[in-house]
């Protein structure tokens, strides 16, 4: 018997079969608790007071049948039943079982004895009976619960026969997704439910079939609706097997958001690995967790070299602690930080970068990583530079311009009073020293002003074809006295050399300058080496150098194997009065007069120099075309004097009116002076004879000297014309007259210098006629204006 105490219920009116049942209880020694009742009225009641375990009951009471208070199954009895009777009647025992009772028991003194094995085999099959009632329940709620969340699922849910694939089940949500009704679907091919590219060998419907076994498999395919909408699901199949038979279970998950986010995804991804700019991100602790392909392309460093990493390995020194301090506190605050750094390549090149980097946050606010998005602005800073340097040395080009004028008046005074005072005192006499004094001056502060015209490309030039050979070795003894005999002077002319076209003093200019440059960089024995060609810079060159266009060149080198420079010098050595040298012992122009000149000339210089290692200056040159034939040089003749040929002077500076005057007439010419361009063409009139030049500034109030010629052109139509001006190259231009055959001479001048030029004026050969010379420029100012050649 069973452990656990029994409580037994015996309903019979028999007090003697009673007591057997009890004596056998007692004889096996059951844990069992008896109960005895005689009607069906006391059994309710005693059901009413307690439940029992199991219940033994007479078939016929005094008040009534076993089977009035049997209203239940075996299966839905709240316990166990036995129905003793004294027959052992068929079609009484049919009744009983049917009633509900779990089984029967014939009287006997036998059956009574047997009464404990009885009980306990009845228990047990009870016990067998609850469960399997459990079981079909819990079967039912399952399969109820079950279909409830078939129907009900959002993904959409087939099941399809194995062996066929003909549908036999589906859900509401597939029915929407391919808008349809359940009826339509049941009994169809799965294949209906994909479009008839899916459906070949090797698509979802086959694949499914094909799957044998109960693991699990999910492919991506898309559904076919109604409407021919194509929609991208998710399929997860399994094989099951219901009623002895296997099925194909089919999910089918929307994944158009999935698919839409996957894509986007993509797309950023690409974006990232794609861009230009450096894309860095790290954890909070500054380890790099992802760089893009960008990275490696600005810093030399691979993806797997720098994952792991701290950015600090990229660090150049060029920024202090607090700079660093700063940024992280920004970061660690969660704010954003912009601005910009100087990094180190792998290859110890410094760029720099304008970055800003964001804190990551996770779906709590957390920051969780940094994202740094970093633009390498090394060429752009550089570029930057450059074109400040451009626009300080355009200043100064203004500010020399603008002086220029007035300075060179003054100059020209004082230079002709010096003369003037010195030809009329003995050679001798002790102020003759101090006159010559007071000129040398004058010529180097005249000097000074070309210099600085010359580095803003605003000198009066006067460009020839030549051949850049015969310059330079037309310099080369005057290079060696200015260098001294502990440097070596190597020439390596260029073969083949084509011409340039330069005015030849500019030559003389930068290659003094250059040389001079080199000697001072020499600490006593040195090489100083010269050197010309040709060449063709292309556009990758062009590309590295900045103000490089491509195209043949001629190109000129200075070298030395001085001292050398480092960057911070040599990004400064083309400004104006920058010097290294000690205090007197240079004006700081040299190098700003040859970087004006090659400029103005259309051309570009670049200097190339370490610490130690020496330094090179290359110019570079357009080439002339093709059959330009270069001009030779012409030797200085004695100073040449008038034959009493009549100058109209016209000058509105006092000074200068009047030294050139005496100049003039100590040469035997006869000069009419006029301050103004009125004064001039009154005295025009009034003049009985002829004129033979007018030498006349440029610049003056109410009428400048080009349209003084023009009137007095008319009048006198033989009179040659001499210019003359302070101003700048620009200034001058703007009124016609640096244009060709148009006679001009700059201030300041020397006597020598304009009795030249004005003989050489007086000597010319005149154009067809004055008219034609004046229609012609006329004609070129036209095509000026308009583009035209």
């Amino acid at each position: 018997m069973n452990a656990e105490r029994l409580h037994l219920l015996i309903v019979e009116d028999e007090e003697a079969h009673v007591e057997a049942i009890r004596r056998a209880f007692e004889k096996a020694d059951a844990n069992v608790e008896i109960r005895a009742v005689g009607t069906l009225r006391e059994f309710r009641a005693a059901v009413a007071d307690r439940l029992p375990d199991l219940v033994l009951i007479d078939l016929n009471l005094p008040d009534g049948k076993a089977m009035e208070v049997m209203t239940f199954t075996s299966e839905t009895a709240p316990f166990p039943i036995l129905v003793m009777t004294a027959f052992g009647n068929q079609e009484i025992v049919v009744k009983v079982m049917k009633a509900g009772a779990l089984d029967y028991v014939i009287k006997s003194p036998e059956a009574f004895a047997a009464m404990p094995q009885t009980m306990e085999r009845a228990f047990r099959e009870w016990k067998l009976l609850q469960k399997h009632k459990q079981t079909k329940e819990a079967l039912r709620e399952s399969e109820v619960r079950y279909r409830r969340l078939f129907e009900d699922a959002q993904d959409g849910m087939a099941l399809a026969e194995a062996e066929t694939g003909r549908l036999a089940d589906c859900n509401r949500a597939l029915c929407r997704m391919v808008e349809r009704e359940q009826a339509e679907l049941v009994g169809q091919f799965q294949s209906v439910l994909h479009p008839p590219q899916e459906n070949t060998q090797g698509g979802v419907s086959s694949t499914f079939r094909q799957h044998q076994t109960d693991a699990r498999k999910v492919l991506e395919s898309r559904l076919l609706s109604r409407s021919g909408k194509l929609l991208p699901v998710e399929i997860m199949a399994s094989r099951v097997q219901m009623n002895g038979r296997d099925y194909m279970l089919g999910i089918f998950r929307d994944i158009t958001e999935r698919r839409r986010v996957e894509e986007s995804h993509a797309r950023l991804a690409t974006a990232v690995e794609q861009a230009a700019e450096t894309i860095m991100i790290t954890d909070t602790d500054g380890t790099i967790l992802y760089v893009n392909p960008a990275f490696d392309k600005t810093s030399g460093y691979t993806r797997e070299e720098a994952i792991g990493q701290n950015p600090r390995f990229l660090k150049s020194d060029k920024q202090n602690a607090e700079f660093y301090r700063r940024l992280w506190a920004a970061l660690v605050a969660g704010e954003v930080w912009s601005g910009r750094m100087i990094n180190k390549r792998k290859d110890g090149t410094l760029y720099e970068e304008d970055a800003s980097i964001s804190p990551m946050r996770d779906a709590a606010g957390t920051i969780v990583s940094y994202v740094a998005v970093k633009r390498d602005v090394t060429r752009e800073v550089q570029l930057e530079t450059q074109l400040h340097q451009a626009q300080k040395m355009e200043a100064v080009g203004r500010l020399a311009g603008g002086v220029a004028h007035d300075f060179n008046n003054l100059l020209m005074g004082i230079m002709g009073y010096a003369e003037l005072c010195r030809g009329r005192i003995d050679p001798g006499h002790p102020i003759r020293e101090w006159l010559d004094e007071i000129t040398r001056d004058a010529e180097r502060s005249a000097d000074i002003t070309r210099q600085l015209l010359a580095f803003a490309r605003k000198q009066t030039i006067a460009p020839k074809i030549l051949d850049l050979n015969d310059a330079v070795a037309g310099m080369l003894k005057l290079l060696r006295r200015l260098i001294g005999e502990d440097i070596n002077l190597a020439w390596l002319p260029g073969t083949d050399l084509r011409p340039v076209r330069l005015d030849p003093s500019q030559v003389d200019q930068v290659l003094a300058n250059l040389c001079v440059n080199a000697r001072d960089a020499i600490a006593g024995v040195g090489k100083i080496t010269l050197e010309t060609g040709n060449t063709t810079l292309d556009a990758e060159y062009c590309a590295r150098h900045a103000d490089a266009i491509p195209g043949a060149y001629v190109f000129l080198s200075v070298s030395d194997d001085g001292c050398g420079m480092d960057r911070e010098t040599m990004a400064q050595i083309f400004e104006p009065f920058f010097t290294t040298k000690g205090l007197g012992k240079g004006t700081g122009l040299g190098l700003a007069t040859v970087y004006g000149i090659v400029k103005q000339n259309s051309g570009f210089i670049y200097v190339y120099s370490e610490p130690g290692q020496g330094t090179t200056f290359r110019i570079h040159l357009p080439q002339v075309a093709a059959g330009a034939v270069a001009a030779t040089a012409t030797s200085k003749a004695a100073v040449p004097r008038g034959r009493g040929e009549t100058i109209l002077l016209v000058e509105d500076e006092k000074s200068l009116r009047v030294t050139c005057g005496l100049f003039l007439e100590a040469l035997d010419y006869k000069v009419l002076l006029a301050e103004t361009p009125g004064e001039a063409l009154k005295m025009v009139d009034r003049h009985p004879g002829d004129i033979h030049l007018l030498l006349t500034d440029v610049v003056m109030p109410g009428m400048d000297g080009r349209q003084l010629s023009k009137r007095i052109s008319a009048v006198k139509p033989g009179v040659k014309v001499l210019f003359m001006s302070g101003y700048t190259a620009d200034v001058i231009a703007q009124r016609g007259v640096l244009e060709q055959n148009t006679a001009f001479i700059g201030k300041p001048f020397k006597r020598d210098d304009l009795a030249r030029k004005v003989r050489d004026v007086l000597e010319a050969h005149e154009p067809a006629s004055q008219e034609a010379a004046t229609t012609e420029h006329v004609a070129r100012q036209a095509a000026a204006k308009t583009g035209t050649p």
